[in-house]
């Protein structure tokens, strides 16, 4: 099963390479990470989605709290969240092609960042699903560079992840 573990640590030299290390190290597979500062410079906000059993997930959260880097975790899968991903593509755009792109960008409530002579840079914003679906529906050989930034998660209501 696919979880979303959201950890809070300290904005040091190393800290991202001893997560990174630990799933290695135990063979965990990390499907997509995102980290940045917080509003407090000295701590960082990391995404993490990963897969496997309640089990593995629970081993991976207790090994993570052993980290010294790592001050707060939190499942966010366990309980309501809200979860996006962002995504940069630069599609081919000629012709006729350009108003077909224009209107499966709508579709998708995408925006156009970027107008070239051949070329579109769209900028989407979603879950993975959604994503997921734009690229399915625009013809491969339009398609020429994808960056995506990987699922962002925080839980809703009260529950905070806080220091």
């Amino acid at each position: 099963m696919r979880h979303i573990i959201s950890l809070l640590l300290e904005n040091e030299p190393g800290a991202l390479c001893r997560v990174a290390n630990l799933f290695s190290a135990r063979g965990f597979n990390i499907e997509s990470l995102s980290v940045a500062a917080t509003e407090d410079p000295s701590v960082s906000r990391m995404t993490l989605v990963t897969g496997g059993s309640d089990d593995v997930i629970e081993q991976i959260t207790k090994q993570l709290n052993k980290l010294v880097d790592v001050v707060r975790l939190t499942d966010i899968t366990e309980s309501a969240h809200v979860e996006r991903e962002m995504m940069l593509i630069k599609v081919r755009a000629t012709g006729e092609g350009r108003e077909e792109m224009k209107r499966v960008c709508d579709i998708f409530r995408g925006r156009i960042l970027d107008v070239g002579e051949t070329t579109y840079i769209i900028e989407l914003i979603g879950d993975s699903a959604k994503i997921d679906a734009f690229i399915d529906t625009v013809d491969d050989r339009l398609i020429l560079e994808v960056v995506r930034s990987g699922s962002m998660g925080i839980g809703r209501g009260d529950r905070m992840l806080r220091v």
